[in-house]
């Protein structure tokens, strides 16, 4: 038959894989990389993936492609669940969820004279690991940050992690939909500002969409900015 379905340019997939998470029938997965339509009858034509590509490699098309399964669909989530589930790792001591208190009155050693002290003001850190409603989200600046630019950036706990709450990830490589869990965080707690840090490369606009559509999704008005980091260390823009 011919029906509307999704099609997508992998030369202007930067494998985000915020498209896969924004599927609900699970037709889409990351090969290799990048974005892939699995099966056509796994596409329900609707587009919920659309919004979620930053980089517009989506769009529809009519062609010949099988209907669309339900019943299909339905097994393949329940398949894709079960695979999860045995391939899930034990809950980590790590992840548990407490403030760090930093003395004010310890003295600003430089890389010369002794230790750096840190600026992270909580545990855990991970997007995907922060629990929705811990107590240091009220009244609190937040950092969002793609892990690699605390790498890139060499005064980064100064320069951007001081007096702020910090949350990590890589938009890359977690298989998760960031937009979400930020939504609920911002929805739930008083938050003053939010502070994205991404990297120039393009993969990295997946974290500053996802903080995007989580403050339009929140229904709140909270000041906002994007400081963009060179691979060479550099701030390109803020």
């Amino acid at each position: 038959m011919k029906r509307k379905i999704i099609t997508i340019d992998e030369n202007k997939c930067n494998g985000c894989g915020l498209c896969a998470g924004a599927c609900h029938e699970g037709a889409i997965g990351m090969v290799d990389g990048k974005a892939r339509l699995l099966r056509d009858d796994y596409c329900d034509g609707l587009g919920d993936c659309l919004p979620a590509c930053p980089t517009g490699a989506i769009t529809f098309e009519e062609r010949e492609a099988a209907a669309y399964d339900a019943l299909a669909v339905e097994a393949h989530k329940i398949a894709k669940a079960g695979r999860e589930a045995q391939a899930k790792p034990f809950v980590c001591p790590g992840s548990q969820s407490k403030s760090l208190h930093h003395s004010s009155s310890a003295p600003e050693e430089t890389a010369a004279s002794g230790p750096v002290p840190s600026q992270l003001r909580q545990w855990p850190v991970q997007i995907k690991l922060a629990p929705v409603n811990a107590p240091y989200f009220n009244n609190a600046d937040l950092l969002i940050a793609a892990d690699c630019t605390a790498y890139a950036y060499g005064d980064f706990h100064s320069r951007f992690m001081k007096n702020k709450v910090t949350l990590v990830g890589c938009p890359k490589l977690d298989d998760i939909d960031y937009s979400e869990k930020l939504t609920d965080i911002i929805k739930n707690n008083d938050i003053k500002s939010v502070t994205v840090v991404r990297m120039e490369v393009p993969c990295c606009g997946g974290m500053e969409f996802a903080v995007k559509k989580a403050l339009q999704d929140s229904g709140k008005f909270i000041p906002w900015h994007v400081v963009v980091i060179s691979t060479e260390g550099d701030i390109l823009s803020e």
